[in-house]
């Protein structure tokens, strides 16, 4: 871990990791979690949107997506989680792999692509507390998180642009 990460990421756990902070960010953990809480809400809005159904269903694949490229770049990369005296692990998680955080990646996947769908902007409203409880957590650095943010983006906009071209 850089000098700058594990200041930031001290920083961050200094500033916010009190009880009930800790425990929202647990339960975000658990909902990002593989993205099954995003999964899920992709096929709720495909049983319940059944006009809009391939795109509900293309949306959520793109969170699959999102999901599986930001494993497939953890083990490329191979980067372990923080470990550092100053900072506190609050949290378990499937893989010591850190870079990059996949659950800013489907977070971010999901917000995209649910956002278009809904005509909502969820990017600001969703990204910035997962980002922040990666790092609440002490399971991320916070290049992960970002590097997630940005995976997620390209690949919630590229399953759009090949599914669907430019419309």
């Amino acid at each position: 871990m850089s000098d700058r990460e594990a200041v930031a990421l001290v920083a961050v756990q200094t500033a916010l990791a009190r009880g009930p902070v800790v425990r929202a960010a647990r339960v975000l953990s658990f909902f990002g979690e593989h993205s099954g809480g995003w999964l899920a809400l992709g096929v709720a809005g495909a049983v319940l949107d059944r006009r809009r159904r391939p795109e509900w269903t293309v949306a959520a694949a793109s969170v699959v997506a999102a999901h599986a490229a930001s494993i497939a770049v953890k083990r490329v990369v191979r980067r372990r989680r923080p470990h550092h005296a100053d900072v506190q692990v609050l949290a378990g998680t499937p893989s010591k792999l850190s870079f990059p955080s996949s659950h800013a990646t489907s977070t971010t996947a999901a917000a995209i692509a649910y956002g278009a769908l809904t005509n909502q902007p969820l990017v600001p409203i969703l990204v910035p507390p997962m980002a922040i409880s990666r790092l609440v957590l002490g399971v991320h650095y916070p290049t992960d998180v970002v590097a997630g943010a940005v995976l997620g983006a390209v690949v919630a906009r590229g399953v759009r642009r090949i599914v669907w071209g430019r419309r």
